[in-house]
């Protein structure tokens, strides 16, 4: 009887070792099987996505996801800029796949010193720190190519000032023209919105002078010019030279005589209307 007893105890031992044994090896490979534990699996390319189409692709490839950000003003808000691993790499499924995607706010950086750059330079360091050239202006100054103003939405900007990337920055810009002799254009018997037209046109300044006997001005873009401090002739009869940037002194009155003009012309031109020719600035050009 105890023998029986013993024999039934030993058989019901294995049995029951045996099932554990048996769940065991099909609880193992079956869940490495439903998990792909150890599967190697290719990346897929992830880059222009977005981040929730990312995100919902590896994890159904059973990967983990870290996500980071940065900021490319190029491209959509929360597309996938970055990848790690690379597109195209072997892995093992269960590993982390992190991922960067675009930022929907741009980060904030301070202005660079674009000043005194050539414009390649002064590119460069915008693109770096992921900004972008705007409108560019040429004014006349000796230094030919180099960056004379920075500008955002039309106002001087100083560097250090902080700014969102993606900005637009115009530049105002030397055209190396500081040395260029023009002709001093005749501006007298013109008006001063006349004169005005010719002196901006060839990049130089006027300065307006009004004599205390030449009356009292209410009108002064319909003023006439009655003569000028740089002469457009020299006393031997040729051009008078001037530099692009220069000033040109002008004294006016708002109805002159004839006798009111250098020289005393007695023929001075009707109301609105000037004696001179169109004025071409390339002409005057050395």
């Amino acid at each position: 009887m105890k023998e029986e007893v013993k024999r039934s105890f030993w058989f019901n031992f294995l049995m029951v070792a045996a099932t554990f044994s048996t769940i065991y090896i099909i609880f193992f490979f079956g869940l490495g099987f439903l998990t792909h534990h150890g599967e190697q699996v290719k990346i897929p390319n992830l880059k222009g996505k977005n981040m929730n189409d990312a995100i919902t692709q590896l994890r159904d490839m059973h990967f983990d996801v870290h996500v980071d950000s940065t900021f490319d003003p190029t491209a959509k808000p929360l597309s996938v800029l970055k990848q790690v691993p690379d597109t195209g790499s072997t892995v093992k499924t269960g590993r982390i796949v992190m991922i960067t995607v675009n930022s929907i706010t741009p980060m904030r950086v301070p202005m660079p010193n674009l000043i005194s750059l050539s414009y390649r330079s002064a590119e460069m360091l915008l693109k770096n720190n992921k900004m972008f050239v705007g409108d560019t202006t040429y004014v006349p100054d000796i230094a030919r190519g180099a960056i004379k103003e920075q500008k955002y939405k039309g106002k001087p900007i100083r560097p250090g000032e902080m700014i969102p990337q993606g900005s637009k920055i115009d530049l105002i810009i030397g055209n190396g023209l500081g040395n260029t002799d023009l002709n001093v254009p005749d501006l007298t018997h013109m008006t001063v919105d006349e004169a005005t037209a010719i002196v901006n046109a060839n990049n130089l300044i006027m300065n307006i002078v009004v004599e205390q006997m030449s009356g009292e001005i209410i009108d002064t873009p319909n003023a006439y010019i009655i003569r000028q401090a740089q002469k457009p002739l020299t006393p031997t009869g040729q051009p008078n030279k001037i530099k692009m940037g220069d000033m040109i002194d002008v004294y006016i009155k708002q109805k002159p005589d004839p006798s009111d003009y250098e020289g005393g012309d007695n023929n001075p031109p009707p109301a609105n209307v000037t004696n001179k020719p169109p004025f071409d600035p390339d002409d005057n050009i050395k």
